[in-house]
């Protein structure tokens, strides 16, 4: 999976250092996050990694036993190029999309979209588990950008299903595959 930065932060928190105790059996581990000329504690959490740059470890007279990381906070989005889910632009939506005889799912993205890059890999799977019964697309918003104002797209990922030319239901956000495999169950 390849790390991609998205966006640099600075987020300045306080944490004290008495709401640690060191004979816990979790701990929260505190995370030093520097951009420019502010810097602050962020509490570590899932789906976000931490660049190192290098560590440093409290004093070993106070009683947290906690680690100061320094570096920046990145979100993983796994690198899309690998990813197999047929693109749909302006020249083809009307025979792919529109006259196809199976419902299509298409998914409204931007390459600079980091939730549309995390739930291309969840659309590329269903479209493998659906083969036969389900059409799965993608759609570059900054290259099509006439089709998704006619549908309404004010922000991505969106996912849509159409039926029979016509859009049957739709999902804004990077939902995970029980949501979408909830909503293709309903028109397969």
């Amino acid at each position: 999976m390849a790390a991609v930065v998205l966006e640099s932060i600075s987020i300045p928190r306080f944490v004290p250092t008495n709401s640690y105790s060191a004979g816990a059996s979790t701990h929260r581990r505190s995370v030093a996050v520097s951009a420019g000329r502010s810097s602050g504690l962020v509490a570590e959490f899932g789906g976000l990694r931490v660049s190192r740059r290098g560590r440093r470890v409290a004093s070993a007279e106070r009683t947290a036993a906690f680690v100061r990381r320094s570096g920046a906070a990145m979100c993983e989005a796994p690198d899309t190029a690998a990813v197999d889910v047929r693109d749909v632009s302006k020249a083809t939506w009307q025979s792919l999309v529109m006259e196809s005889d199976k419902p299509v799912m298409v998914e409204f993205w931007a390459p600079w979209c980091g939730p549309c890059r995390m739930i291309l890999p969840i659309i590329a799977k269903l479209s493998k588990i659906y083969e036969g019964k389900l059409e799965c697309y993608k759609l570059n918003t900054d290259e099509s950008p006439d089709i998704a104002s006619q549908y309404g797209i004010r922000s991505i990922p969106t996912i849509m299903i159409f039926k029979n030319g016509e859009k049957k239901d739709a999902v804004i956000g990077a939902v995970p595959e029980s949501t979408l495999i909830t909503i293709i169950e309903k028109f397969v």
